[in-house]
């Protein structure tokens, strides 16, 4: 796997008590041209990185809308923001479901918007999540517990040739085959309940120099795993429309990527709109963290950002 697809390790919003800002903080600054008094969504609110940067920009006559799927992480960026003096509205939702959201909260039309797609540490420090291969915990993976379909679903009743796909598709898996009936074979055992389990069954399915190249055997099947419970990919590609029909003329859009799958989809959103002479690209090529940005978060390697501008 290379360093670009490695994006379930990729920590993008580490906890304020270890000193860390969001990646790419200046250069989301830059794109989005943010000013004092603005309307601003961040549609994937994390740990609140992002969103208590572009606070302290709007100031007090600002409004921030932040969206977030995950209970805990609102929770926790709630108390990150309360010195926010300006207009804040925190709703628990996906971000595909942004025009009902502002809709909701009587918001016609936004300045500025920010997709960060990566994962959060809180995501992935807690074992009981189970998104991490790096943890053993219960199979989950689910952004929203509310939503009924887990990994442990996935593992356990998609059909080998279902599984083989997702490995592949979603997680660029080249030994999806071989992974999926190895699964299903440990499976007609005994169900697979734990990341550990899963983790086991990747190690006997990779070739030896597969599993010892620097990168966790099990990276991209977790991967692959973790965007079709979360439906992922088809989420991003429909927000991006709905959230572009928000934007006034003039208003930005900065989305972070952090894998090539997320990416590509995000490049032809872009162009498309450009085509259509509704966009100008700002970025023609995906901006990456500066060498000093990687030297100090290694992890922030496979991030990349691309913006547009609305013109009509």
């Amino acid at each position: 796997m290379n360093k670009e697809s490695d994006a379930l390790i990729f920590d993008k919003d580490k906890d304020t008590s270890c000193g860390h800002i969001s990646v790419m903080a200046q250069e989301v600054l830059e794109f989005l041209r943010l000013a004092k008094g603005m309307t601003v969504v961040d549609c994937t609110l994390g740990l609140g990185g992002h969103s208590l940067m572009m606070s302290e920009v709007i100031e007090s006559t600002g409004r921030l809308i932040a969206i977030d799927q995950d209970e805990q992480a609102i929770l926790r960026a709630r108390e990150r923001l309360k010195g926010f003096s300006g207009r804040l509205d925190i709703v628990k939702n996906n971000f595909r479901e942004i025009v009902s959201v502002l809709s909701d909260l009587g918001v016609k039309e936004v300045d500025a918007v920010l997709f960060d797609l990566g994962v959060s540490s809180l995501q992935l420090d807690d074992p009981e999540r189970g998104f991490s291969f790096r943890h053993d915990g219960p199979l989950d993976m689910r952004m929203d517990t509310r939503e009924p379909l887990s990994a442990m679903d996935v593992v356990n009743t998609f059909s080998e040739e279902e599984l083989a796909r997702v490995l592949w598709q979603y997680g660029e898996e080249r030994f999806s085959r071989r992974i999926a009936r190895n699964i299903v074979k440990a499976r007609a055992a005994a169900a697979i309940q734990t990341t550990a389990d899963l983790v086991k069954v990747i190690m006997r399915s990779l070739p030896y120099k597969h599993s010892r190249d620097g990168v966790h055997p099990a990276t991209r099947s977790f991967q692959g795993i973790r965007i079709a419970v979360n439906r992922e990919l088809e989420s991003v590609e429909l927000a991006i429309d709905l959230a572009f029909s928000r934007l006034k003329k003039g208003g930005r859009m900065c989305v972070i990527a952090f894998h090539s799958l997320e990416d590509r989809i995000v490049k032809e959103k872009f162009r498309s709109l450009t085509r259509l002479g509704e966009a100008a690209l700002l970025t023609k090529k995906p901006v990456r963290p500066s060498p000093e940005e990687e030297a100090v978060n290694p992890r922030s390697r496979s991030a990349r950002l691309r913006s547009i501008e609305r013109l009509i």
